[in-house]
């Protein structure tokens, strides 16, 4: 069984990677935040730094893609290649109003013909592997019987499902049904995303569905960088790690991001999720969100407990 750090875009990115493989490590891959070509617009060296080979020695990379035409895909690919790269994942769950008015991301699944389409064309026309990470409708799971359909037609690495409809964005249960439709129904190897925070509820998915190639987490990591250790049978996450964790962070933040500020604001977005492992610790979640200077916040983080409350 593989284990996947999905992709958060604005956090995971090569900083982050590299530091959680250093510290935390056990993760099989990281997805990077998906890079969004377009017709009209060049792949500059600024939007493609993240995933440069240099800047990711330490780990296995995967590349991720958000697109709905083939002429920017082939755009991206031709980009990506001299990197290294010959296999890529297409974005078809990303939620945000952002991106789908633009008709990318989960956006894409509203239009199965245009979808089919695009595969079509682009597995007709290049070599590179794609994999695809998908919800299970935009508005209704409803909708999957034909994505699946359409999946099956196409010689994919990995069809990577979060069972949820773009309508629920993170709300709400995933529909373990569906997935299994999907486990029952797929000539692909499969990987499951969403809402597995703990290893029990890893264990509990992996129970359900046996012939899992994979399995990947998201939020869940980030609040636990430690997970996939623990899924591996390995210690539980302590307070001393996550800081340690978070002072590489802002050794490495600081001349990146070019002032304290900047990385104030990277670190706390980052803990919102991590502060999750103290639920009875109000006060210095209070005090990590009130913060105002690099400094102030850093210091809250000594008054957590030991030992994690989860």
């Amino acid at each position: 069984m593989k284990l996947y750090f999905a992709p958060l875009e604005g956090i995971t990115t090569y900083t982050f990677r590299n530091t959680h493989a250093e510290i935390f490590g056990h993760c099989d891959a990281y997805y990077a935040p998906f890079i969004t070509p377009t017709d009209n617009e060049k792949l500059s060296l600024k939007t493609i730094r993240d995933i440069t080979p240099e800047r990711n020695a330490g780990v296995n990379l995967k590349v991720q893609v958000l697109t709905n035409t083939a002429s920017a895909f082939f755009k991206f690919a031709d980009k990506i290649r001299p990197l290294g790269y010959d296999e890529v994942n297409l974005n078809l769950g990303c939620p945000s109003n952002t991106v789908c008015k633009k008709g990318r991301g989960a956006a894409f699944l509203r239009e199965p013909e245009a979808l089919e389409k695009f595969l079509e064309e682009v597995f007709a026309t290049t070599d590179f592997k794609l994999s695809v990470k998908t919800r299970v409708g935009f508005a209704s799971g409803d909708e999957f019987k034909r994505l699946l359909e359409i999946y099956n037609r196409f010689p994919l690495e990995l069809l990577i499902i979060h069972p949820r409809t773009r309508a629920q964005m993170y709300k709400g249960m995933p529909d373990m049904d569906l997935f299994a439709t999907a486990v029952a129904q797929c000539k692909m190897p499969l990987c499951y995303n969403g809402n597995i925070n703990t290893a029990e509820q890893f264990n509990s998915v992996c129970s359900q569905f046996e012939n899992l190639d994979s399995v990947m987490l998201g939020r869940g990591a980030l609040a636990n960088p430690a997970i996939f250790r623990e899924i591996k049978g390995g210690e539980p996450l302590v307070t001393d790690e996550l800081l340690a964790f978070t002072d590489a962070l802002i050794e490495k933040y600081i001349p990146l991001l070019g002032s304290d500020i900047y990385t104030l604001h990277k670190l706390k977005e980052i803990w919102l999720y991590c502060i999750e492992n103290y639920p009875f610790e109000k006060k210095t979640a209070k005090l990590l969100k009130k913060a105002t200077r690099l400094s102030e916040f850093r210091k809250s983080l000594d008054f957590l407990p030991k030992e994690c409350q989860l």
